[in-house]
């Protein structure tokens, strides 16, 4: 059966030094620190590369990050990817779990979020997922 847990979550970026020999148009880095409220208790850290264009909204990025905390009331560790592609102005994200990267309470664990930014930057989630019963 699939489960759903959504709340506010608040997000720091933190610019990354390019890698040693990069080309000028090589994409950006940044460090993701997450704190999400909600049916996801839980802080995240990971990574973030992205390429602007020369074209006004569009723009391109992909990010691993690692969940810890409790979802469901279940506490463990689980990875999300981001795919982000933004052609114009209009977006398209993709955020899945990683397969099988549940541990401890939250091992089985899948699912995917969305993410939505409000006018003056407020973030919040809205996560569906499945686990399995507890042991």
């Amino acid at each position: 059966m699939t489960k759903r847990a959504s709340g506010p979550f608040d997000v720091k970026l933190t610019p990354m030094a390019p890698e040693a020999d990069a080309v000028e148009a090589a994409p950006g880095r940044m460090m993701l620190d997450k704190r999400f409220h909600g049916g996801l208790d839980a802080t995240s850290q990971g990574q973030m590369l992205a390429v602007r264009t020369p074209v006004e909204g569009s723009a391109g990025y992909v990010a691993m990050e690692r969940v810890s905390g409790t979802l469901d009331g279940r506490a463990g560790t689980f990875a999300l990817q981001h795919f982000g592609v933004m052609t114009r102005g209009a977006p398209h994200l993709v955020i899945s779990v990683v397969p099988d990267s549940g541990t401890g309470g939250l091992t089985g664990l899948a699912g995917s979020m969305t993410i939505d930014i409000a006018p003056g930057g407020k973030h919040s989630y809205d996560f569906q997922y499945t686990l399995p019963e507890a042991p």
